[in-house]
């Protein structure tokens, strides 16, 4: 058996790319990129005074054993603190409360803020202005306010609600569901505009030239939704999504002001806080702290991993 040579093509190199090399950048590029990060400098590093000193000291305090009323007998305990918080069914059941909240009114902003959206961007010219700051206004009120204007609502003594329904006698805040519900809808009405907001940006960057042409192909609303509205607006879409996750799991003000966690509607948010403050109990409220932190990162991890957020709108998923 004769040996015979067999011509190999060189492929490119493992973890090259076809595509040429990028230009150097000019002098004049240079000198704005120079002073790009010359006058964005000030405010990363108050930024990370502001808030990378408080995560390093609650990482910091979350290994000791720290009561606020006892300063003296402060001592290292090695991580005990997570084990305590992990170990306790007090936990986990926030961290459902906490889940639950997320979801549900992360759906609801959705649709609704998509539905909103589409209304701002097709109103009439005349009154676009008028409607947009309606929709609006309820994003630019303090959450606090908002959710005593909800527990006034809602209150067996003072609220009005009731008695659109027939249920002037019903406790609004005297059970888990109930107190969910109006958690849940203050939620919605604050943050609802948010999620319109940043769709309709996505909304106005369709062209309407593929809108138009969809149309006269004869496809009905709902192909046009489907096929080409929905597809071209993904990624303001999941940074809605992510944002709005993200704040809506760190829910405090809602729940303290209208049930102080009770009728076991306590957040993670709400349990660090009464860690923290409410029993001074520093180390332990630092370890919840971290690991809400940790939730936080986990949520930012699974959007722009798993699905694949490009803000770009240029690259496939």
């Amino acid at each position: 058996m004769s040996d015979t040579t067999v011509p190999r093509t060189e492929g490119p190199a493992k973890g090259t790319r076809n595509s040429a090399p990028k230009p150097a950048l000019s002098d004049r590029a240079r000198a704005e990129r120079k002073l790009g990060w010359l006058l964005s400098a000030p405010a990363v590093v108050i930024l990370l005074a502001v808030t990378g000193y408080p995560i390093l000291q609650a990482l910091y305090y979350s290994f000791f054993n720290y009561r606020l009323t006892d300063p003296d007998n402060r001592f290292f305990n090695a991580g005990e603190n997570y084990l305590v918080v992990l170990t306790d069914p007090l936990w986990w059941q926030t961290l459902g409360v906490t889940l639950l909240i997320t979801v549900v009114t992360v759906a609801v902003e959705l649709v609704l803020g998509f539905a909103l959206a589409l209304v701002m961007l097709n109103a009439v010219r005349a009154v676009r202005p008028w409607i947009r700051t309606v929709i609006l206004v309820p994003y630019g009120i303090i959450t606090v306010v908002s959710a005593f204007s909800w527990t006034y609502a809602f209150d067996l003594g003072t609220g009005f609600v009731g008695t659109w329904f027939g249920l002037e006698e019903f406790d609004w805040f005297g059970g888990f569901w109930s107190s969910f519900f109006v958690i849940c809808a203050a939620e919605i009405w604050k943050t609802t505009p948010f999620i319109s907001l940043l769709l309709l940006s996505g909304l106005a960057q369709i062209p309407g030239d593929m809108v138009e042409a969809a149309t006269v192909d004869g496809a009905s609303w709902w192909q046009r939704m489907s096929r080409v509205i929905i597809p071209n607006m993904k990624a303001a879409i999941m940074v809605a999504l992510l944002f709005r996750t993200l704040d809506a799991f760190r829910v405090f003000d809602s729940v303290f002001v209208m049930t102080n966690g009770a009728q076991n509607t306590a957040t993670v948010s709400f349990l660090a806080y009464d860690q923290s403050i409410g029993q001074l109990q520093i180390g332990m409220g630092s370890a919840l702290s971290v690991l809400l932190f940790l939730c936080v990162a986990l949520i930012c991890f699974v959007f722009i991993k798993l699905f694949r957020v490009d803000l770009s709108q240029t690259r496939g998923g």
